[in-house]
């Protein structure tokens, strides 16, 4: 035990790590415990001033890593401490703890308190896990960090009962989960602080937190251990306490508009709602392949078509296609539906919501996003897809005609001979005008939508489930609403005549079966087939959504908005994977 010992006489806070002065790394036994003073053991603390066999030397900070060989070390100590608390009747992991006050309650209710005053009863009981300690003679500081904030634990020894100072001393690790209760003490220094006549571990921690100075840094690993992100660092758990705020300030908004929730299925018999990549699972039971959704879409329809006027819902979309700072295999959004409505009122239902929502996050409408300043004042720009086509490129697409060839040429002419392969390649694989347009418009327009844009009428060929324009033939009345570039909301005038909606769905099928077979013959190698191509996957016809439409649905709206990407707007967040708590990751090797 004399390595514990030795750990239990130093006052440093955060990782140990065990050194031999052979450097060796060596795991605490009780034979190597007891083993000559030429391979003592030295603890150094990284969070603080570090601990060294020369007195003399000026203290250091440790590298930010800590190595699989350290981690063992420090791991095999605190379970010897483990071990300790049991064996003097304690248990290390209880059962709960009464709690009267959180942290940042502490904070406010005694903020008059002044430098060295003290509250005059003994009636504060916190709990929450510790991320700094100071000890020296009699008296012992813990930071305690709760899901509120922090706040001081003032430990004097003469206060405590028995041995219980010794055993904080000696027993109490950076990481570990406590309860103490006491009264309120401001410092002379002017430190806020209960002041502590009892105490218990609650959950011994087994492993050391990261370096208090340099934080979790590693990006893969942030996403990885996010439990460990956010102790290390608490600001990552803020963006998803406002992302709670959002998707509760986004159910208010709709609901206070007479909006009501309902489910749909998550798996399904045939993946509809739009066009991507699904998931497919198989039940056994039922002895048939099932899709995981891409779309709440056809079911909320249902809704309609059962009689619902106003329905929603916030549910997770599966689409197994690639991963980028905008995309993640599984996502939120929420689906609304509206009957006897067209897409003019979703733009304003989609203004309501992501300006209550910022206002709910930041109290204004002005934010600052990756360096640029966002202005979300009502109203926000409505503009066509064709307008924004020709005052980027000088293009007017409603005067190049049917011919998709000399369409191709005159683009490519216009855009440049600078334009990047790929884009090239893609305008060349267009398969209609409106094809083309669409293309043009994620190429120059897309990017340069930095301030809130609604995109207006989109071409007939992309917008299978979208109602013809009234006045503008081969458009929809769709909208895509655009902020710093990237699309947030996508909402149509949906398709209510059940034998147009089925010629365009039967369509889409027919294209894509056309685009899967080439990609198929394009696959020689048996990998190959196994991790499929962009358009190796089957389409199914939703036959049971084209029934209900014959049943009749109402005239009716409606809107999908990326829960996710609000979320990075508010938070000022560069990528998908910092507003999901455990984002999709490759494996690691």
């Amino acid at each position: 035990m004399d390595a514990l010992r030795l750990w239990s006489l130093s006052s440093q806070p955060l990782k140990h790590l065990i050194r031999t002065t052979t450097t060796t790394l060596k795991r605490p036994s009780s034979s190597s415990s007891s083993s000559s003073s030429s391979s003592s053991l030295v603890i150094r603390c990284c969070s603080s001033t570090t601990t060294t066999t020369n007195p003399g030397r000026r203290n250091r900070r440790l590298s930010t890593s800590t190595s699989t060989s350290d981690k063992d070390a420090v791991r095999a100590i605190r379970l010897n401490k483990v071990e300790e608390l049991r064996s003097k009747g304690l248990d290390p992991y209880a059962y709960g703890w009464e709690k009267t006050h959180s942290a940042n309650h502490l904070q406010d209710i005694y903020k008059h308190l002044g430098n060295g005053e003290k509250s005059k009863t003994d009636g504060v009981s916190i709990a929450g896990r510790i991320v700094a300690r100071r000890a020296f003679g009699k008296l012992a500081f813990f930071t305690l960090r709760d899901d509120s904030g922090t706040i001081q634990l003032y430990c004097e020894k003469e206060r405590l009962a028995d041995d219980q100072f010794d055993l904080l001393k000696s027993l109490v690790d950076i990481g570990d989960i406590v309860g103490a209760s006491g009264s309120i003490k401001r410092t002379d220094k002017g430190e806020l602080s209960v002041y502590v006549n009892s105490f218990a571990i609650l959950t011994k921690s087994l492993l050391p937190l990261p370096d208090k100075y340099h934080g979790l840094t590693d990006v893969d690993k942030r996403y990885r251990q996010r439990y460990v992100d956010m102790i290390a660092n608490p600001e990552v758990a803020d963006v998803f306490r406002k992302r709670a705020k959002v998707v509760s300030e986004i159910r208010k908004t709709v609901e206070s508009f007479g909006f009501i929730e309902v489910e749909t299925p998550v798996l399904q018999g045939a993946a509809g709602g739009a066009e991507a990549r699904p998931f497919v699972t198989y039940h056994n039971s039922l002895g048939r392949d099932l899709y995981l959704r891409i779309a709440t879409e056809l079911h909320l329809k249902r809704m309609l078509v059962g009689g619902f006027e106003k329905v929603y819902e916030i549910g997770r979309i599966f689409r197994n296609e690639g991963i980028s700072t905008r995309h993640n295999p599984e996502f939120t959004t929420i689906e609304m539906y509206e009957a006897y409505s067209d897409y003019e009122s979703m733009m304003n239902m989609t203004e309501e919501i992501v300006t209550r929502c910022a206002l709910a996050v930041h109290g204004k409408l002005t934010l600052d996003y990756q360096g640029v300043e966002i202005h979300l004042e009502r109203p926000w720009r409505r503009e066509t897809m064709h307008n924004l086509v020709k005052e980027a490129t000088g293009t007017n697409f409603n005067e190049l005609g049917s011919d998709l060839q000399v369409a191709k040429e005159l683009i490519l002419k216009n855009l440049g001979v600078d334009l990047d392969y790929k884009y090239k390649s893609s305008i060349e694989a267009c398969s209609s005008i409106g094809h083309l347009l669409n293309e043009v418009f994620e190429i120059v327009v897309e990017p340069k939508l930095v301030q809130p844009t609604f995109v207006l009428d989109y071409p007939i060929e992309i917008s299978p489930l979208a109602k013809p324009h009234r006045r503008h033939a081969g458009l929809t009345e769709r909208f895509e609403l655009f902020v710093c570039g990237r699309e947030l909301a996508n909402a149509f005038s949906e398709l209510t005549d059940p034998m147009d909606q089925r010629g365009r769905l039967e369509e889409q099928v027919r294209q894509h079966n056309e685009k899967r077979a080439v990609a198929i013959s394009e696959i020689d190698s048996a990998e190959d087939k196994r991790e499929g191509n962009d358009e190796s996957y089957e389409v199914t016809l939703d036959d049971d959504f084209l029934t209900a439409l014959e049943y009749g649905m109402p005239p009716a709206s409606g809107m999908g908005l990326g829960i996710d990407r609000l979320v990075m707007l508010l938070t000022n967040s560069a990528s998908i994977r910092d507003v999901i708590a455990f984002p999709v990751l490759k494996i690691q090797q």
